[in-house]
């Protein structure tokens, strides 16, 4: 019963954003509120709902701020020059701006966070996007398709699979390495054809030919109105450069010892100190900002609401351990496959933890009873288990983190990517057995 309140939680929350019947935040507070009452949890469900929003403070704070210094440095101009470079590098032409963002976002996100990678990449981006007049949603496509099939060893579903199964994470990813690069070719290819269709696009759009945007036009110069040069600090770029090589590189390197939340609030304030030391100016730049630092704050927590109670009643774990009892005992040796197939849209139906730490041991247990070993198994599940199906689940702030970066709706982006993230799912789970990196 409590499985089946879980399932119909997930999938009404599923239904009501994907058709715009309701915002992701009132959708993620309102529907386990309501299926916590119907389970007869009561006044428990206070305390779940308190768990959820304890568990993501740091997240939330680390949000919240990173939105801010980004913002801060940003108006300060230190991402000019970058854009500049880009700009002058991959010209106006699609099918090199799509594939270049692809590789950024793949450099970046050699550090394992998604979230950086999406809040390096998209900002630096989206003026060139909007300039030449791309969809946007092609530039949130391009940045998940490369934070999610670069998956390494010190990544979270990386970290998870191997503690839940207690396998070396050597043993568990050097087999993927080849598999990873089949992976990262199939979304060059992706990012090539969206840029190649884009060019398509726009020869068929006069207007566009006519306003000089499109490939083929000269290379945009970037001009700033007058309040964007006022706000600019060209004689403090180095130094806002050095602050946010500092702020990311302490954040990446002694994440353990030196919370995120708290580097990006020592960030702003010491990017608001130096680049805008009057304390008129700093609350304007505050203000200027906090529209996008609140809407993502009340985002994430709610997304809390919706973790807390779904963990708290014990509705993942029932689903968890009932999914488990479909698979036939005949079928055992096909688990790495099948995991592998369904795994990223698994990512829509559970957070990493609740997947990692309770769906898989099970699984793996189910496998290793039909003789399957249990590093297959985690292989199959790293092929999409919140890897290439983070950057579209609702169960994740880096999702929302995309929408609000780009401006664009949930829906959306959910529609746009997902098949592409499904996709690079498929053709990696397909070169595992190619490969022989686990059997049919």
């Amino acid at each position: 019963m409590l499985a089946l309140l879980g399932l119909g939680t997930i999938a009404l929350l599923l239904a009501v954003i994907l058709t715009k019947r309701m915002s992701p935040l009132v959708a993620l507070i309102v529907i386990p509120v309501a299926a916590a009452l119907i389970g007869g949890f009561g006044l428990e469900t206070g305390k779940f709902v308190l768990t959820g929003l304890q568990n993501l403070a740091g997240v939330v704070g680390m949000f919240v701020f990173a939105i801010l210094f980004f913002g801060i440095v940003s108006d300060a101009g230190m991402l000019d020059p970058i854009i500049d470079r880009i700009l002058a590098t991959v010209g106006t032409r699609p099918t090199r701006i799509v594939p270049g963002t692809t590789l950024l976002a793949l450099l970046i996100h050699l550090d394992g966070s998604g979230a950086v990678t999406f809040l390096i990449t998209i900002p630096a981006m989206l003026p060139l996007y909007d300039r030449v007049g791309i969809d946007r949603r092609i530039l949130a496509c391009a940045a998940s398709m490369a934070a999610g099939v670069n998956f390494l060893p010190w990544t979270g579903p990386m970290i998870r699979a191997s503690a839940a199964l207690k396998l070396p994470i050597r043993e568990i990813f050097s087999p993927l390495v080849p598999v990873q690069v089949v992976g990262l070719v199939f979304i060059f290819a992706v990012s090539y054809w969206l840029g190649l269709r884009e060019e398509r696009r726009f020869a068929l759009a006069p207007r566009a030919a006519a306003a000089g945007i499109g490939p083929g036009s000269a290379t945009i110069a970037r001009t700033l109105s007058d309040a964007e040069r006022a706000l600019r600090r060209p004689g403090r770029f180095w130094i806002n450069i050095l602050l946010t090589v500092a702020v990311l590189g302490i954040m990446v390197f002694m994440a353990e010892k030196v919370p995120p939340a708290l580097m990006f609030m020592l960030g702003t304030a010491l990017a608001l100190i130096i680049n805008y030391p009057q304390v008129d100016a700093q609350r304007q730049r505050i203000d200027a900002h906090a529209k996008a630092a609140i809407l993502m704050a009340s985002i994430l927590l709610a997304a809390g609401v919706f973790t807390g109670i779904m963990q708290g009643t014990g509705m993942l774990k029932a689903m968890a351990q009932t999914a488990v009892t479909f698979v036939p005992p005949d079928m055992g040796r096909h688990i790495p496959f099948a995991l592998g197939l369904v795994s990223m849209p698994l990512s829509m139906l559970f957070d990493p933890d609740s997947f990692y730490f309770g769906v898989l041991p099970v699984v793996s247990e189910v496998a290793h009873q039909l003789g399957v070993p249990p590093v297959q198994v985690a292989q199959g599940a790293l092929l999409g288990q919140m890897t290439t199906g983070f950057p579209v689940s609702p169960l994740t702030p880096a999702t929302f983190l995309v929408c609000g970066l780009t401006g664009i709706d949930l829906a959306d982006h959910q529609r746009f990517t997902f098949p592409f993230l499904l996709a690079a799912s498929v053709v990696m789970t397909f070169a595992c057995v190619l490969l022989g990196v686990f059997p049919l």
